[in-house]
């Protein structure tokens, strides 16, 4: 095998809450993470020179900031392997949306250069590596449904219904520091444990700065609750996303979408498209 064409998911966060904060400064939280069957796509190619090239652009992004390739050299470094790839990237997640674009792209190069190269180390060893990367990096390794705890990085696999959702993204880049940095924002919403978790239960607490930071995302969120009812936002946004019986209902509401404003239909995951893809690959 020298070449892997792969999903790189995106995630919703159905519902986030900030449950404190530590003394390093990063936040506690709770999450429950789930896939979509929609998001980017990576194609990696075998080098046996060593060399990692980067075959895209990344508007504002360098290769030294790229999370594809810090990746990449973070396995390579930690494998100790000669050998290299080119790396392609296929952006269809917006960056700065709450969907987990970056992370995502960063787990599947994680998974599919360790397939790829046939190093054999476990998920929870590249979920590991991950977490140095990005705290959303380790679900996406492990490929499951997950109740979130710690800074995202505690995970237990749960299983809420695979709905149909429509995902509404304004044309606004959050900046997710600048959010959790913000005096506004709840720091002390009470834990919840995971016996009695239902997967609509609490709400986003950064949805409410995000709102006050970048109105717009607010007008989507009006616009969508008005068809759906149950509109939020995911992670720390800008996208906010509604659940729906059918492809039907939510393909009727996406029509009638403001001009101004992108979206998309697409299916819940309790698996990884990246893990199902590696599964149909073989070894």
């Amino acid at each position: 095998m020298k070449r892997l064409d792969l999903p790189a998911p995106a995630k919703l966060n159905l519902f986030l809450h900030v449950v404190g904060r530590r003394a390093d400064g990063y936040h506690e939280l709770q999450t429950v993470f789930q896939f979509l069957d929609h998001g980017d796509r990576l194609t990696l190619v075998q080098r046996e020179d060593g060399h990692l090239r980067r075959t895209y652009d990344l508007p504002g992004v360098p290769a030294e900031e790229d999370l594809v390739m810090r990746a990449a050299r973070a396995l390579q470094a930690a494998a100790d392997t000669p050998l290299g790839a080119d790396i392609h990237l296929e952006k269809r997640l917006p960056m700065g949306g709450g969907l987990g674009g970056g992370s995502s792209d960063a787990a599947t190069v994680l998974v599919g250069l360790n397939r790829l190269w046939r190093l054999g180390w476990s998920l929870p060893c590249l979920a590991e590596l991950g977490l140095a990367l990005g705290a959303d990096v380790p679900v996406f390794v492990h490929g499951r449904a997950a109740f979130a705890e710690g800074v995202g990085e505690r995970l237990t696999p749960v299983a809420p219904p695979e709905s149909w959702y429509l995902v509404v993204c304004p044309p606004v880049r959050v900046d997710t520091g600048a959010v959790f940095a913000d005096e506004g924002l709840t720091r002390n919403t009470p834990p919840i444990k995971i016996s009695g978790l239902s997967e609509w239960e609490g709400r986003n607490d950064c949805q409410a700065v995000v709102v006050r930071r970048h109105p717009e995302v607010g007008e989507a969120l009006a616009w969508l609750s008005r068809r759906a009812g149950k509109a939020r936002m995911t992670g720390t946004g800008a996208c906010v996303f509604a659940p729906f019986g059918t492809v039907a209902q939510a393909r009727r509401v996406a029509r009638e979408l403001p001009p101004r404003w992108q979206g998309f239909v697409a299916r819940g995951c309790n698996r990884s498209p990246l893990h199902r893809a590696l599964d149909e690959e073989g070894d």
